[in-house]
């Protein structure tokens, strides 16, 4: 995701529009996304620790080789990219099952929590490094050299200190993985166990659950919109800049890089908030509504919408107002992703979960981020076209394809709350089903089947944030 950083770098340097701009990053999360369920499949039954490695030294390698493609090449940076995204599945798909390894119960919960915050703050300091390194070296070539040294680093790190779990055990499970665990505790039960339905009889069943079916809508709208924001909003803001005569024309590289460092100072710290916030305030809630999840979301969704909305609108009156209500509206949007994974596991029956979240990862990535950012800058394209090319079009163009994302924003709110029209009914037949086959380990007050299945599912809804 390095190029959303220097967004601006590039497209100088390749002479670009924005259409072309925005594919870069629905070619990233395409690959990435089409790839995951065979990297899945090979991690489920092959050496982790080596598909972990492969997959780093993949995204290394491709990322440094992309920093000496020339300009008249743009179509190998787009190859580079896709690749890019194939390497970050491999070793995307591995990681969290190592955390749920090497940790014993409640250890294992706290590091998981680590791990998803960390996924904002990775991708606000990757926005601090890439332009920092191109404004010291004067060419975005080298943020794509420094970035493989971490990659790199990693890679050392994971061969010295990272065990081979794929021999070893849980302790607090008497000896047994997690994945044994559970489907053990299915053979247990047979007369509640439905272990041996075909996949296409799980997809029949979550066809039917209604409350799975709006909320996979409602975080494919919030898909769409991070992920469109995370690319755009740095040069939205640098093109407000350039309008205001703050800042001069970018005519040679390197480009001003004030607001990816800011940007990306605003991802970190409403990441943390957010995902602190979502989850607690989601918890007490739960004591007084059992609709609490998707309720919480569906007013997040409601509150981001028009904080984004007036950000856009007054970025041509003060840069600083549209700091600030982006900053609200990123704040609430990141609610969701600490909301939308136990609610998923309460829905959905305990033996096709893993399906559902195969389903979930794969409509949120392809109908929300993995084309928004295409989306929005086939718009800005085409209305830029339609008039002179001026600096005042050229920021009204994105000011215009932005106002998309409100719109998103106030359905995905819509999505949540038709989930709160079904979600005690469906909730209901989860918890029996959970009662069934896992009543030595969890408690029905929460549905905490989540203890097996929330490393794949929060990784998976990492967004955004990039």
């Amino acid at each position: 995701m390095t190029q959303t950083w220097i967004l601006l770098d590039i497209q100088t340097y390749f002479g670009i529009h924005d259409s072309k701009a925005g594919f870069l990053q629905t070619v990233f999360l395409l690959c990435y996304m089409l790839s995951a369920p065979f990297f899945g499949y090979l991690g489920d039954r092959y050496n982790r620790k080596i598909i972990l490695g492969a997959g780093i030294f993949l995204w290394s390698g491709v990322t440094l080789g992309s920093s000496f493609i020339t300009e008249s090449y743009f179509w190998l940076f787009i190859l580079s990219r896709g690749l890019v995204g194939i390497g970050t599945s491999s070793y995307s798909t591995v990681a969290p099952t190592f955390i749920a390894d090497l940790f014993e119960e409640g250890k294992r919960t706290t590091m998981l929590s680590f791990f998803y915050i960390f996924i904002p703050v990775g991708s606000g300091f990757g926005y601090i490094l890439a332009s920092s390194v191109t404004q010291a070296t004067g060419h975005w070539h080298w943020a794509f050299r420094i970035t493989p040294c971490m990659g790199g680093l990693a890679l050392v790190f994971l061969i010295l200190l990272v065990p081979n779990t794929n021999q070893r055990t849980a302790k607090v499970f008497g000896g047994q993985s997690i994945t044994n665990t559970t489907q053990g505790a299915a053979k247990k039960h047979e007369p509640h166990s439905t272990a041996h339905t075909t996949w296409c009889k799980d997809v029949k069943s979550l066809g039917k659950n209604r409350s799975f079916i709006w909320s996979t809508l409602g975080l494919t709208a919030v898909a769409f919109v991070t992920g469109a924001l995370g690319f755009w909003m740095p040069l939205f803001l640098y093109r407000a800049e350039l309008l205001h005569g703050i800042v001069s024309p970018c005519l040679e590289e390197p480009c001003s890089s004030s607001n990816s460092l800011i940007f990306g100072g605003i991802t970190i710290v409403t990441g943390i908030l957010g995902v602190i916030t979502g989850a607690e305030v989601s918890r007490r809630c739960r004591k007084i509504s059992s609709k609490a999840d998707p309720l919480l979301c569906s007013i997040s969704m409601f509150t981001s919408a028009p904080f984004l909305y007036v950000a856009i609108m007054v970025a041509q009156e003060s840069i600083t107002a549209t700091y600030v209500l982006i900053a609200f509206g990123e704040f609430f949007l990141s609610l969701n992703w600490a909301v939308v994974t136990d609610m998923l596991l309460c829905i959905v029956e305990p033996n096709c979960q893993s399906t559902a979240i195969a389903l979930q990862i794969l409509v949120s990535h392809f109908l929300g981020d993995s084309g928004s950012p295409y989306l929005i800058g086939m718009i800005s394209g085409a209305i830029q076209n339609s008039h002179v090319d001026s600096y005042l079009w050229q920021f009204r163009s994105l000011q215009y394809s932005f106002i998309t994302c409100a719109f998103i924003g106030v359905l995905g709110g819509y999505f949540f709350l038709l989930t709160t029209l079904y979600f005690d009914e469906d909730r209901k037949e989860g918890v029996q089903l959970c009662r069934g086959s896992y009543m030595h380990l969890i408690s029905l007050t929460a549905c905490p089947t989540a203890l097996f299945l929330i490393p794949k599912l929060r990784l998976a809804l990492k967004v955004a944030v990039h």
